[in-house]
């Protein structure tokens, strides 16, 4: 069995999962006990759901069918499969620009044949060669004409080979017309950030975190997030 198949252990004590505590070069953040074979033992915490939801836990794939089950009250315990999507060698990386003007988040919305709409944080491909923050508002141009100011990476998403970075921005000027802008035949649109829980908006266990991080405060490291969410419409809150 090799490292990436070996599953990792859940536990839970009173509730709480229980997980390693180990620090990177940003920081603390929490693995499943077993995931890191031959590893160092490393101290024990114990964290509800609410604390697991805003931890950084590793590997995220895992994590995410953790969460998932344990928000719907069917925790697992015992083995579960490693999933670490961080570790899968990219096929596209991505940076999204996440820009909040007046309580209202800026967002691409795509109309479906059936006149239902989704929406995307504004955002694209990094070209060879260049940053994710030179690659943020170089999209963030095309999509909208605003142009803007990279402050903190918000979250990290990881989904079939794609990595993605989002950023916060600070933007200037105003929404260009539809003429001149590149979106794939979506459109610019002004969303109530209160909205995003029930807005069908990729990634969709971002969507609801934009909403809380801006009612109390961005988080001081990016969330790292797997999201194998397809069903957009259906509100996500873990």
């Amino acid at each position: 069995m090799t490292a990436e198949t070996r599953p990792v252990t859940v536990l839970f004590e009173a509730g709480k999962l229980i997980l390693e505590l180990h620090h990177d070069a940003e920081g603390a953040y929490h693995a499943f006990p077993g995931g890191r074979p031959g590893a160092a033992a490393a101290p024990r915490v114990a964290l509800s759901l609410a604390e697991a939801l805003h931890a950084r836990i590793r590997p995220a794939g895992t994590a995410e069918t953790v969460l998932r089950a344990w928000a719907r009250g069917a925790a697992p315990r015992g083995p579960v499969a490693l999933a670490d999507p961080a570790a899968v060698p990219p096929v596209r990386v991505r940076a999204g620009a996440v820009v909040i003007r007046d309580g209202a988040v800026l967002l691409i919305r795509f109309t479906e044949a059936d006149g239902g709409s989704n929406y995307e944080i504004p955002g694209g491909g990094v070209e060879a060669g260049e940053t994710l923050e030179a690659a943020v508002l170089r999209e963030l141009g095309e999509e909208t004409g605003l142009a803007g100011t990279v402050g903190p990476e918000l979250a990290r998403v990881w989904k079939d080979g794609r990595h993605e970075h989002y950023f916060l921005v600070s933007a200037t000027g105003e929404v260009g017309p539809p003429e001149t802008l590149d979106n794939y035949g979506g459109a610019p649109v002004w969303v109530p950030v209160e909205r995003l829980p029930a807005t069908p908006l990729w990634p969709r266990r971002l969507s609801w975190r934009i909403d809380h991080w801006y009612r109390t405060g961005w988080p001081e490291r990016p969330a790292e997030l797997a999201d194998s969410i397809t069903e957009l419409g259906p509100p996500c809150g873990w």
